[in-house]
């Protein structure tokens, strides 16, 4: 008999270009990851062998006769086999993390050891198939058996899929469903056309579905470096501590320091080899499996003894080599660079608390600019647990409102009143854990939530306005503070034209407040805003003015209404007569332009002397008031204070 084995070779190449891309692939050596290859294996063993014995039997006397039973065993074993590896990676998929695992393999396997002991007796039994002196194939009476335990792995891998449907999506059960499906379609053609053989195209096409829909998710190698991306790290460390193969295992993490001006001052060609370099150098020293591209100039390394000794050798020598220049091309230049580190189980025993940690600590070591090396401690965790904490009040005070705003009244030299007020938020904590301004407003910014929290301060303080006018309460203005974070947004000028216009509050009842600090980081953008809301009829405020961020220049340049001096100005006035002497000329620089002059932070007599001779009008501070509910400043914005 002739057979046409023309799909079963197309198959093999098939098969060999997926198992050479997945080795490429996700190293990380999870159950799935190993089944696959395992699929892999088997299927091209089916195909290979299928292939040799066809050719052997179709050609009596090209090879001994051990040979040809040999490789037909080998053929029969691992054909139904293919069904048994597809079964296991369902089982991997599904049953992932459950304890029935490991007894839904043992049932497999069993099952599939069981067949390959009678497929290696049939040279003495014949119950399969027997080849004949001259080189004739016979099956025998048991071969039915081969296509019942293919067709019951199958059925098997079908059970399973409808059984923990629930616990994956609904692509992937889709995909799982793919081998029995196209071996049903495969076989079905095959009885049409009984010379083609088509038992591996069936697995190969199955398998090729498989890779290209779940197995290539994770083809998350750096196009760059070559190394593992962050992702990588990540499920690795899970399966660490899942498995807890390692005792105790350290990350660190290497971040070159302002590396955006290499790319800026060579370019990102010369950069790129610089990250290639230091990756590089990583590889060699850690091992090309445990270093990962953290991040776009950021490097993790996997120590999986974490013994100290072995750790220091590591550390040591990062230490030392990174004090040498580095070559990329032409240039030739040093690396600044920071580091934090994180140990399992001392830092922390979750991975997400892992990598919590160490980004954690590379952001502090990179705060720190004479440390390079900061490792995440006791005292460290509890600083991320705070900043956890922190970040959920946040998140809750953007989503659901729940802040609460102060009112501090500002002091008028001249009328005895307070006219104006600064409104400031508060994240309320319980009364032993309360989270201030200096806490939340940076984690804020850093997120984005101060864009939406901003706007949902100006909204209150219209009402709040609006309620003082109720009550028969004139004031002049509200202080709203916009942080650096809202120039630049998109809409910004509307939206606060729209919250105050559809309040019915005038535009010159707000006195808009940013920073030095937005107003040298974003001088364009802080023009631009500051000119629309002048034309609104909102007024201008700088805060801060004096903590060094911005020229005298650039504030000259804009309209403000009021510049406010920093309390760190005042507070050093005192003590300090050449401070007092350019407070002094500020002031009256200030007053000339037709700005008005605020002090904040006054708390004594004695600043508030020193204020008072500088000629400066208005006076925030705790000597005159704190930071008031609503309810307890409208009282004292209405009263006229006497002179102090």
């Amino acid at each position: 008999m002739r057979w046409d084995i023309a799909p079963e070779c197309v198959s093999a190449v098939i098969l060999l270009i997926i198992w050479g891309y997945s080795r490429r692939g996700s190293p990380l050596p999870s159950l799935k990851n190993r089944v696959f290859q395992g699929c892999l294996i088997i299927t091209f063993l089916a195909v290979s062998t299928n292939i040799l014995s066809t050719l052997l039997l179709m050609r009596p006397g090209l090879a001994p006769q051990w040979l040809v039973w040999g490789v037909t065993t080998l053929y029969f074993i691992c054909t139904p086999l293919m069904g048994l590896a597809y079964f296991l990676y369902s089982a991997a998929i599904l049953c992932k993390g459950q304890p029935m695992l490991r007894w839904v393999f043992a049932g497999g396997i069993t099952l599939g050891v069981l067949y390959a002991l009678l497929a290696l007796a049939d040279p003495l039994t014949g119950k399969l198939f027997s080849i004949t002196p001259e080189g004739g194939y016979r099956q025998g009476e048991w071969i039915a058996l081969t296509y019942l335990l293919f067709y019951a792995y199958c059925a098997a891998s079908i059970l399973l899929v409808l059984r923990f449907r629930h616990s994956v999506e609904r692509s992937t059960r889709t995909i799982l469903l793919s081998f029995p499906a196209v071996a049903f379609v495969v076989i079905l053609v095959q009885q049409f056309f009984p010379t083609v053989i088509l038992s591996g195209s069936a697995a190969t096409c199955a398998l090729l579905i498989i890779y290209l829909h779940l197995q290539n998710k994770q083809m998350s190698l750096d196009s760059l470096t070559g190394a593992p991306n962050r992702q990588e790290l990540v499920n690795l460390i899970d399966l660490l501590l899942f498995e807890k193969r390692l005792p105790t295992f350290t990350v660190a993490v290497l971040s070159l320091r302002d590396f955006k001006q290499i790319n800026s001052r060579f370019g990102q060609s010369v950069g790129d080899l610089f990250l290639k370099e230091v990756c590089g150098w990583l590889r060699q020293l850690a091992g090309e499996k445990n270093v990962f591209r953290f991040g776009g100039d950021e490097f993790a390394v996997l120590i999986r003894d974490g013994g100290r000794a072995q750790v220091g050798r590591v550390l040591g020598a990062i230490r030392e080599r990174m004090a040498l220049p580095w070559r990329a091309g032409n240039y030739l230049r040093p690396l600044p660079w920071a580091m934090g580190v994180v140990q399992y189980p001392s830092s922390a025993d979750t991975g997400e608390g892992l990598a919590g940690g160490v980004a954690y600590a590379v952001s502090q070591a990179k705060r720190q600019p004479g440390r390079n090396i900061c490792y995440c401690g006791p005292a460290m965790l509890g600083e991320i647990r705070r900043r956890e904490q922190v970040l959920q009040a946040v998140k809750r005070a953007c989503s659901q409102g729940a802040f609460s705003l102060r009112y501090q009244p500002i002091y008028d030299v001249s009328s005895s009143r307070f006219p104006y007020a600064e409104s400031l938020m508060r994240i309320e904590g319980t009364p032993a854990d309360p989270v201030s301004p200096a806490e939340f407003i940076p984690l804020a910014e850093e997120t984005g939530d101060i864009v939406e929290l901003t706007y949902q301060v100006l909204e209150r303080v219209c009402r709040y306005l609006l309620l003082l006018k109720e009550r028969d309460i004139s004031v002049e203005g509200i202080h709203v503070n916009f942080s650096a974070v809202m120039f630049g947004q998109p809409g910004v000028v509307e939206r606060v034209r729209r919250i105050i216009g559809d309040s019915g509050v005038p535009f010159s009842q707000i006195v808009i407040e940013f920073t030095e600090t937005a107003l040298a980081e974003k001088p364009e953008l802080v023009g631009e805003f500051a000119r629309e809301m002048r034309q609104m009829g909102i007024r201008l405020g700088l805060d801060d003015f004096g903590t060094g961020y911005s020229n005298l220049s650039s504030v000259l340049a804009l309209p403000f209404d009021t510049v406010k001096l920093d309390k760190s100005l005042i507070w050093a006035a005192v003590k300090q007569e050449n401070t007092a002497v350019m407070v002094r000329a500020l002031t009256e620089i200030f007053h000339r332009m037709g700005m008005r002059v605020l002090a904040e932070g006054v708390e004594d007599e004695v600043q508030n002397r020193f204020v008072l001779d500088c000629g400066i009008e208005l006076i925030q501070g705790f000597l005159y008031a704190r930071p008031l509910t609503g309810e307890e400043a409208a009282p004292l914005l209405a009263a006229k204070v006497p002179a102090r």
